[in-house]
């Protein structure tokens, strides 16, 4: 700006529609340095601007672009960018109009409890410019909600679109006038948006995700219906592509020492490698290391990269591909722990004795060099007698201590009473056309134990750490079982004349001996899986409850940063817990742990529910072709409208609706788990054995619905006494839920306890 000058036309005209405010006559003559005559000649060129319409007066003579918005004013929260700011529209905004829409974000500071906002809502916000056609936006109050945006199926018939929703909880259809199709083709799975009212089946196709003749779009239906974010900002991108080798500086150097990663077959990141040798100052104690990838070093607090992944929260895992936390260039690159290259750690210390007990611990900033790449199968192989070229070398200096270490550790699991529940993990192989091609029960190895009891005691060590140098900690807790969830396992298992203690604090090991006791029996799975929903999710949380499952007073999740932001978290307050240098955790942050803990719980959840919902749409475009076949299982949940029952083999569930058991009203008794016919009085339990037939297989919805045929074996139960009334969860969480303490540790269960 040249300043003692009068600004020409087209400065001036620059100069106010890029102020943050209206700007006056004085503000601009003080801005350029203007005397005397100048100001006259100043005020003739506003004057001129303001006529021809360039530029608008409001009455205290201040002027502004005469497109800008106003103070005050309505908007329509549109959607979230790729850095977790809400945007939004004035709502009177025309799209037609000319000129580009003004980006609007909400101020988050000023949007919380209960103002804070959502896609899809209208606000009243008063509006501070940051620039040309750039606002930043403060809630006043809400106003409600704008129309519902539908996921869907269209299909047509006669000469009108229909769209089914995916989510079975939506029981309507809606119309699509040919006008309002946006393009859609029969067999698109679209969004809809509602046209006439919440009452009215009208709607208009406003964005088409795939075709359901794609395999691919099974796995868009869950990523769009959850919201995952899938591309990275612009900004988030170039910073992971501009990351380079980090530099040994004061790190301890470990690349000496054969640490090694143990993943499954198909892992494409290894993100924590693991050392153990004999303790020579304890007789039977072990000397451990467990080494994570220093992501804190390359993911810095609120960089664009961290923004991204915060947002994110967690990895999400389809059949067919992973959506990262971190663009591929960590995760797969300068993260990763390949073989024979330097990669910066930070590495849990840790010693144990004779019984398992963690005797004391220390964390280091280090560089390492990855001695092997190992899969579970191979190091699983050496130990069984059967080891490979490359596992013979490393079975007496590395796997061998590793197992020793592993003993000692699953010895103090079992003697603190852990909860152990083994379910069968179900595994999916895509063919080549990325169909399911097989459907089978993923391997459970000692050498997956190794790891997971390895990574717990790391994610503990860490927990004491903090809490031992007064830096807040994100627990990863897991709360005792709800009251009314355990009074309804306590009536279930009651039926099968089967006793937990009353009136006392239930421990872990009281369900272990439940069990135990089941082993072997036809109902063992189910009274896994029951025992299983009657436990309350695991969160996060700045409050430490312990955790219940792992028979633990306090756990942290430390070991996979890679792709859980909480890990993220943890290994920052590590780094400023011991002044372990850069990227640490920033004094602002250390407020926020309880937001951290709600946004985080809620990413996992998200996860969660995408994941589920992707096998099952998977499954039932596999079972589709089976239709009219029929199968065994066992019913797994009663409900008033039927029966869910999972298939033997695929594990595929489906319901039998009540209306196809026959000809008569069935009462359910909810204490016994049943459903009972009030004129024949034929009954039909949680974990009969039942053969049914595949009526019909909807890949869009995930739903399957059966047929009964016939019940192939029948589970004897006591009576409850009259009176006493237990409710199982609802159907929602009849499947494995977040919080689970044993399976396959693969790279989308891994920790998820």
């Amino acid at each position: 700006m040249a300043r003692g000058r009068v600004p020409t036309r087209d400065e001036l005209l620059s100069f106010i529609k890029e102020s943050a405010t209206p700007v006056g006559k004085r503000e601009i003559a003080r801005a350029y340095g203007l005397k005397g005559d100048q100001r006259i000649e100043l005020k003739q060129l506003l004057r001129e601007l303001r006529d021809s319409g360039e530029i608008a007066a409001d009455r205290a003579k201040t002027f502004k672009d005469p497109k800008a918005l106003t103070d005050i004013t309505v908007l329509e929260i549109v959607r979230v960018d790729g850095d977790g700011h809400l945007l939004a529209v004035p709502r009177r905004h025309d799209e037609g109009t000319d000129g580009p829409v003004p980006r609007i974000e909400i101020d988050p500071q000023g949007s919380r409890g209960s103002m804070a906002p959502a896609v899809g809502d209208r606000v009243l916000a008063s509006l501070k410019r940051r620039g040309q056609n750039i606002y930043q936006a403060r809630i006043i109050r809400r106003l409600g909600s704008g129309p519902r945006k539908v996921l869907g199926l269209y299909e047509e018939r006669d000469g009108l679109g229909h769209v089914t929703p995916t989510d079975r909880k939506l029981r309507r259809e809606f119309d699509i006038r040919p006008a309002d199709r946006n393009g859609a083709s029969p067999g698109d799975i679209v969004w809809i948006e509602e046209t006439g009212g919440h009452l009215s089946r009208r709607a208009k196709v406003i964005e088409r995700i795939g075709t359901m003749s794609d395999p691919s779009t099974i796995s868009l239906i869950s990523i769009a219906a959850n919201d995952i974010p899938v591309e990275f900002p612009e900004a988030a991108a170039r910073d992971a592509q501009n990351a380079k080798a980090a530099p040994l500086g004061d790190r301890l150097d470990l690349r000496k020492v054969p640490l090694v990663t143990i993943d499954g077959e198909d892992a494409r990141d290894f993100d924590d490698a693991v050392f153990a040798e004999p303790d020579e100052d304890h007789p039977g104690g072990w000397h451990l290391l467990v080494a994570i990838a220093d992501v804190a070093w390359y993911v810095r607090p609120d960089k664009p990269l961290d923004r991204a992944a915060y947002r994110r929260g967690t990895s999400v895992y389809f059949p067919d591909r992973v959506v990262p936390m971190l663009p591929e260039e960590l995760s797969n690159g300068w993260c990763s722990l390949v073989p024979r290259e330097d990669r910066p750690v930070l590495v849990a210390e840790m010693w144990i004795d004779a019984d398992g007990h963690l005797k004391k611990h220390r964390f280091h900033r280090a560089m390492m060099r990855s001695a092997a790449r190992l899969t579970y199968k191979r190091v699983q192989n050496a130990i069984d007698g059967h080891p490979d070229a490359e596992t013979a070398g490393l079975l007496a200096p590395v796997i061998e201590p590793l197992y020793g270490a592993f003993k000692v550790l699953l010895a103090a699991r079992e003697k603190r009473g852990a909860l152990d529940i083994d379910l069968p993990e179900r595994l999916v192989r895509l063919g080549d056309d990325g169909r399911i091609a097989e459907i089978g029960v993923r391997e459970r190895l000692d050498s997956h134990k190794l790891i997971e009891e390895f990574m717990v005691l790391a994610n503990v060590a860490a927990a004491q750490a903090l809490e031992h140098r007064h830096v807040p900690c994100l627990y990863r807790v897991h709360d005792q079982p709800d009251p009314a969830k355990l009074e309804s396992l306590r009536e279930f298992l009651g039926t099968l004349g089967i006793a937990i203690p009353v009136g006392q604090r239930l421990r872990p090991a009281d369900l272990n001996r439940v069990l135990h006791a089941i082993e072997g029996k036809p109902v063992a799975r189910l009274v896994n899986e029951t025992i299983l929903r009657s436990q309350s999710q695991a969160v996060y949380s700045p409050n430490n409850l312990g955790h219940f499952g792992l028979a633990l007073g306090r756990y942290a999740h430390f070991t996979s940063p890679i792709r859980r932001y909480p890990d993220l978290i943890v290994h920052r307050a590590l780094i400023s817990a011991y002044g372990l240098g850069d990227g640490r955790l920033p004094d602002q942050d250390k407020p926020r742990f309880d937001e951290f803990g709600e946004h985080l719980s809620m990413c996992e959840r998200r996860a969660v529910a995408a994941e589920r919902g992707a096998m099952d749409r998977y499954v039932a475009a596999y079972m589709a072709a089976h239709v009219g076949a029929t199968f065994t299982g066992r019913v797994t949940s009663v409900t008033r409208f039927g029966l869910f029952v999972a298939l033997d083999g695929t594990g595929a569930d489906g319901l039998i609706p009540v209306r196809s058991l026959g000809q008569e009203f069935f009462r359910h008794d909810e204490g016994r788990q049943m459903l009972i016919g009030e004129r024949t009085g034929e009954s039909y339990g949680l974990g009969d054995k039942v053969q049914v037939r595949l009526d019909e297989a909807d890949p869009a919805t995930g739903g399957l619905l059966f047929d009964l045929v016939d019940v192939i074996e029948r589970v004897e139960r006591v009576s409850v006494p009259r009176g006493r009334k237990g409710r199982l969860p609802e159907r929602r969480g009849a499947r494995r839920p977040v919080a689970h303490f044993k399976g396959a540790r693969d790279k989308r269960s891994r920790g998820r306890r």
